[in-house]
């Protein structure tokens, strides 16, 4: 049996370095604004349903309660379109 691991894995070249993983940019990553806008969704209905069992909100007040955590997720989703935009016109200056 041969000692060298090329010939016995059947590489054709000696496997050196990274494996062919492509460059990271620096700074962040895109933001998925469907997934933005749910989160932001999910986590107000949560925090009016915390609101409400902890007694701090009376039952009748969730007239005007449930919507907010909608505008919010439509808010967040807004600003997240629009700064990926901004972004975006800055790279091509």
């Amino acid at each position: 049996m041969s000692t060298d691991m090329n010939e016995h894995y059947g590489y054709d070249e000696p496997m050196v370095g990274p494996l062919d993983a492509p460059e990271r940019r620096r700074g962040f990553h895109p933001v998925n604004v469907g997934h933005l806008v749910m989160g932001v969704a999910f986590a107000g209905m949560v925090l009016v349903w915390a609101l409400v069992q902890g007694g701090v909100v009376a039952d009748d007040e969730l007239r005007w309660l449930m919507p907010i955590p909608w505008i919010a997720a439509g808010a967040a989703g807004l600003a997240a379109t629009v700064w990926a935009s901004r972004r975006a016109g800055e790279g091509r200056a």
